[in-house]
């Protein structure tokens, strides 16, 4: 059986920065064979001394041997072309890389490959790594929903742009960012420049036994008793701590003495967290989230955690998109105190009522 071949879904709004990200990828000298498929072709493609168009399906090989291909049709065509190519000879690569249009939400995408067998048994989804542009990414989080699907469902976030706000805008998007997704890291990306090793081969649909939720996040809410998010932000809402100086005076530029400025944004993508030191009880606890995914199963974008379970001396791993979840037994709990720790990031989920729920659960 050969090696199942990692693919990196890149999405973003429009103007977000992901041409000029890809145009990096297509032409540094980074020793790798990248395929690069633009999915629902539309405003926004890779330059054109890039992809000569024609109204063909076309694959363009690049001077360091990635190639590019944009699709029209469907995508599993597209991955099974690519691999029935492969498997002729005719083309090398050894990574995917797919780029959604501005406006798609990344879900179904990402969902190809779970639900399509074919394409499940020859590619594997590395990450959904998404851009937000620090000009106009709280303007766009307000009017699209799918722009904040894009960061509900991301694994890793680049804030592109940086330069062009002050160190309050950009701070003040990090946090919104943070509310919607604590468990991906947020980085800043300047006209393409990403550490290579920061996109690719972060598995983050893998169910390994390590669950990152943003440490600010979880200070934020031990803090809040009122269900007000993230209030207590603290001096360090940002994951580059370089920035610290700038977060100290964050509460005093026209931020209202209240705190409460900080979520005029109403966002429906918004994410929690549930903890425990005490075990689930099995059977409970199945019942519950079968019963949470049929009725919210849309909703929820991405949940994952690490579960203490009654008479299981191991983690239980699990991860889900949508209705698909899927578990796993991790590692030994070693030096660590045995604990339950589950990220929940979906569209109006009612908080109370699941973590209530949860709770029940509990042996």
């Amino acid at each position: 059986m050969s090696k199942l071949i990692p693919v990196t879904i890149l999405t973003g709004f429009l103007g977000s920065g992901k041409t000029t990200l890809l145009k990096r990828i297509l032409n540094e000298q980074h020793g790798m064979k990248i395929a690069v498929i633009e999915n629902e072709f539309g405003e926004e493609n890779i330059d054109n001394e890039i992809l000569v168009q024609d109204g063909r399906e076309q694959i363009v090989q690049m001077s360091n041997g990635c190639i590019c291909c944009t699709i029209r049709g469907d995508l599993v065509q597209a991955l099974s072309d690519l691999i029935g190519r492969r498997d002729a000879g005719e083309i090398d690569f050894d990574r995917v890389v797919i780029e959604t249009t501005g406006v798609a939400n990344p879900g179904p995408v990402a969902q190809t490959f779970f639900m399509d067998d074919e394409i499940a048994s020859r590619y594997l989804l590395d990450a959904v790594v998404t851009l937000v542009d620090a000009k106009h990414g709280n303007q766009q989080l307000d009017k699209q929903e799918e722009a904040q699907r894009q960061v509900g469902f991301a694994d890793a976030i680049f804030i592109t742009k940086a330069d062009l706000v002050s160190a309050d805008e950009l701070a003040d998007l990090r946090h919104r960012v943070l509310q919607m997704n604590p468990r991906a890291p947020i980085g800043t990306a300047h006209f393409g420049e990403a550490p290579i090793d920061s996109i690719f081969d972060l598995r983050g649909f893998n169910l390994n036994a390590k669950l990152e939720i943003d440490p600010d996040f979880l200070r934020a809410e031990e803090h809040d008793h009122d269900h007000e998010h993230g209030e207590h932000c603290g001096a360090d809402c940002g994951h580059d701590h370089d920035h610290d100086h700038d977060h100290d005076h964050q509460h005093g530029h026209g931020h209202g003495h209240n705190h409460h400025h900080h979520h005029h944004h109403t966002d429906r993508i918004g994410s929690f967290v549930f903890r425990s030191d005490k075990p689930f009880h099995y059977g409970k606890l199945e019942e519950f989230l079968s019963g949470i995914l049929t009725v919210y199963g849309e909703k929820l974008l991405r949940y994952k955690g690490v579960l203490y379970m009654e008479g299981v001396d191991r983690k239980v791993v699990f991860q889900g998109v949508h209705q698909l979840m899927g578990s796993d037994i991790g590692g030994k709990w070693e030096d660590e105190t045995p604990g339950t720790k589950m990220v929940f990031i979906g569209v109006d989920l009612p908080k109370d009522a699941i973590l209530k729920g949860l709770a029940n659960c509990l042996a």
